[in-house]
């Protein structure tokens, strides 16, 4: 058994490797049309996800209907194919490339908040292309820590991690984030946090997302709470007028203390959940609406998923 699964990671990783090697290899346009194809295939050969993703949209969009959710999921398939595209194509990506269709907005939001040298935590999530967003900031100048949840394969893990990290970037796993967030603050340093996948208690609480209890990880207003770090806002986002990528820096969002800790990080966890949901009723194909996000349920509640 310990033989095949070691056959078996590292089969899949001799699939990785050589995905991203093809995709790295024809122009970046020509690479785009190639993972709009994957995507399409993918939507129709998943249909649970499919499945999720209706279900989804239909508790955060009761008023949509199948053909609009579809066409919503389309995209959204259609997105994540350019985002495996562009994935590949880090490796090869400059300075000169990459401006050519990524551009910033609120740039002076992150350099002030850089600049006060207490750490910033950027409040991101799965919307736009995020795996292209810190690796273009790292290219820019700017490197910074993401947290992440380990990969599964061991090899696949480390493969994805060397092209993410190719400019400078670090990776924080989410099974001992805490206490590396708490260093990088100490440092002035910048952690990009994914803060809109489903949690479980303790590590989560339950705030409004679309109406509906969410249980989400509230560390990243804790730490934010103990170290007096600036939260922003930061997403990168395809803007279809200008057939370009904006990556978009929001002001820092207020932080206010009572003598209640546990209230002050339960209020400060909804409102960067708001603050997600905004950025998404204004993208809503660019988000994973197949993540079961309202897996964990308050209790007493029904489940959501089948």
């Amino acid at each position: 058994m310990r033989l095949w699964k070691r056959m078996q990671r590292r089969l899949e990783y001799v699939l990785v490797w050589t995905l991203v090697k093809l995709l790295g290899l024809p122009p970046r346009r020509v690479a785009r049309g190639i993972g709009a194809l994957v995507g399409r295939i993918a939507l129709a050969l998943t249909p649970r996800l499919r499945g999720v993703g209706h279900r989804n949209l239909a508790l955060a969009f009761p008023g949509k209907t199948a053909a609009e959710r579809q066409q919503i999921l389309r995209k959204l398939y259609r997105n994540l194919g350019w985002l495996l595209a562009e994935f590949c194509q880090m490796p090869r990506y400059t300075q000169g490339m990459t401006n050519r269709f990524i551009r910033y907005e609120g740039l002076e939001h992150y350099l002030a908040a850089r600049d006060r040298g207490k750490g910033v935590l950027v409040l991101t999530g799965h919307l736009g292309a995020w795996e292209l967003s810190s690796f273009h900031h790292s290219l820019m100048g700017y490197p910074m820590s993401i947290v992440i949840r380990r990969l599964d394969n061991p090899l696949v893990d480390n493969l994805v991690n060397r092209i993410r990290c190719l400019h400078g970037n670090q990776v924080l796993h989410k099974d001992d984030f805490a206490r590396g967030l708490l260093g990088s603050m100490r440092r002035g340093e910048t952690v990009g946090i994914l803060m809109d996948t489903n949690m479980t208690p303790p590590q989560g609480s339950f705030v409004d997302f679309f109406g509906h209890p969410a249980c989400t990880g509230s560390g990243l207003a804790r730490v934010a709470m103990k170290t007096g770090a600036q939260v922003l806002p930061g997403f990168l986002l395809w803007e279809e007028s200008t057939q370009q990528y904006v990556l978009r820096f929001g002001a820092p969002l207020p932080l206010t203390s009572t003598d209640d800790v546990e209230a002050d990080a339960l209020a400060h966890t909804a409102m960067f959940t708001k603050v997600i949901e905004d950025y998404i009723r204004q993208y809503p194909d660019q988000w994973l609406w197949v993540h079961r996000r309202w897996k964990t349920r308050p209790v007493g509640d029904a489940a959501i998923y089948t």
